[in-house]
């Protein structure tokens, strides 16, 4: 494979609403896939093999230990796809090489959970298999996702990046629902291990499927443009001085660390929810009639709410922005999720968690839209347009490397302390207040940016 320098494409021309569908139908397969994993399966598989009293430190340190490839991956595998020259063109061969390398992933990670395997380092051989195949995992989808996220700079016309925007954010949140959806209707922690292990491998598989159709509509039916350049060495030395020069803007930290916040509460929610569920809340019944049956299907109620609320917030909250400017809309947004997120500390009611999981998603929304539009206020103008957006990444990545094993470590600490003294779910007492403190601070540190109004 050729390795050149950073090129820019002939002037994209303007796309058509089907050829905007074809192109970010990509987006929706990956949410799919990580809608179902980091939601319901890796709760639901971990659980199975480290069982209750180590849970939260099974899945925080599986997810922490697979998100070290979405660190670095992006910008390395950014800046190698904005310098090859090949026939198919600089993005969509990586597509297809990460999403075959995920499809191996996802079998390992269907199979290793169910091997007969000694103890190692705390857990069993199985569960560092199941972390190795999501390491991979993470590790394929990124050699996918880096390149393709340049794929909209590269093909759409400047004056419909704003349409085709809203095509990614609708792919978002349609992926993760259907993703969660399949998860939580196919597999249940209550079925005996051998039902347990047909679900599991039943979701994998239609997964897959998902991810094989998803790659093959946008690399199929999206036409990258012709480079105009020639080939110049890939040289370590730029790569490393361009990682480093948007931090070099003092905004541009700024905007960065509240993203980085932000997530961090995030992640220490919705990485246990499913948890909280099955511990705190139990009875998935409101009004005497039953809404769900196991966890699985009481979670996809509260995150169901929250990504049908996500939706028009997230178009109202871009429009507000534009009109009011960026930070007053992160303030509320921001408030919106710290005070909605301790909802999840006073009340043990189904019916109470699903108007938490409705009003974090107005938050929610409003936050994410708004957000990116605050990075590109801020955002050295550089030419390397998929290094610089996994550079950006990195910011929903980093957290779960920090927030998620830390808040499992709280959660089975806190739980087994508060055992003592009759209070088994101090835990999740513990981890939304937390949470808490990371959605304050990354809503008041934004008052530290100069450049956005």
């Amino acid at each position: 494979m050729e390795v050149t320098a950073a090129v820019l494409p002939h002037e994209s021309k303007r796309l058509g609403t089907l050829e905007q569908l074809y192109l970010t139908f990509f987006w929706f397969s990956s949410n799919v896939h990580w809608g179902a994993i980091l939601t319901i399966l890796v709760q639901s598989q971990v659980l199975v093999m480290v069982g209750d009293e180590s849970k939260g430190a099974g899945v925080g340190t599986a997810i922490a230990i697979g998100s070290l490839t979405g660190i670095l991956v992006p910008p390395l595998l950014g800046t190698w796809s904005d310098r090859v020259r090949l026939r198919m063109g600089r993005r969509r061969p990586f597509m297809l090489v990460g999403t075959a390398l995920n499809l191996v992933a996802l079998v390992g990670m269907a199979t290793f959970p169910f091997l007969k395997t000694d103890s190692l380092w705390g857990f069993t051989g199985a569960y560092w298999l199941y972390v190795g195949a999501y390491l991979m995992a993470n590790f394929a989808n990124n050699v996918a996702t880096a390149p393709y996220t340049a794929l909209m700079p590269d093909v759409v016309h400047p004056e419909q990046r704003g349409s085709v925007a809203g095509w990614y954010g609708l792919m978002t949140l349609l992926g993760n629902g259907v993703g969660m959806g399949l998860a939580s209707s196919m597999v249940s922690q209550q079925a005996s291990l051998g039902e347990f292990q047909g679900q599991i491998y039943r979701v994998y598989l239609l997964i897959g499927l998902i991810l094989v159709v998803g790659v093959l509509v946008t690399v199929l039916g999206t036409r990258e443009q012709p480079l105009t350049t020639e080939p110049k060495p890939f040289d370590w030395g730029s790569f490393l001085r361009g990682f480093v020069a948007p931090f070099r803007s003092l905004d541009f930290r700024w905007v960065f660390l509240t993203r980085m916040l932000m997530s961090m509460g995030v992640f220490s929610v919705q990485s246990f929810l499913m948890f909280y569920l099955r511990d705190v809340v139990k009875d998935f019944s409101v009004f005497g009639r039953p809404l769900a049956t196991t966890p699985e299907l009481a979670v996809l109620g509260v995150l169901g709410l929250l990504l049908l609320l996500a939706l028009p917030s997230t178009v109202i909250a871009g429009k507000l922005s534009d009109r009011y400017g960026r930070k007053r809309v992160v303030y509320v947004a921001g408030g919106i999720q710290a005070v909605v997120a301790a909802g999840f500390i006073v009340t043990d009611n189904y019916l109470a968690a699903l108007f938490i999981g409705a009003l974090f998603g107005v938050g929610y929304g409003a936050y994410e839209s708004v957000n990116w539009a605050l990075a590109t206020d801020v955002l050295p103008d550089m030419d390397d347009a998929a290094k610089d957006m996994g550079i950006w990444h990195m910011a929903l990545t980093v957290p779960q490397f920090l927030a998620t094993p830390v808040a499992g470590w709280l959660l089975d600490t806190f739980n087994a302390f508060g055992k003592q003294g009759g209070r088994s779910t101090l835990g999740y007492t513990v981890i939304f207040a937390i949470a808490i403190v990371y959605f304050a601070l990354g809503t008041v540190f934004v008052a530290r940016v100069k450049k956005a109004r």
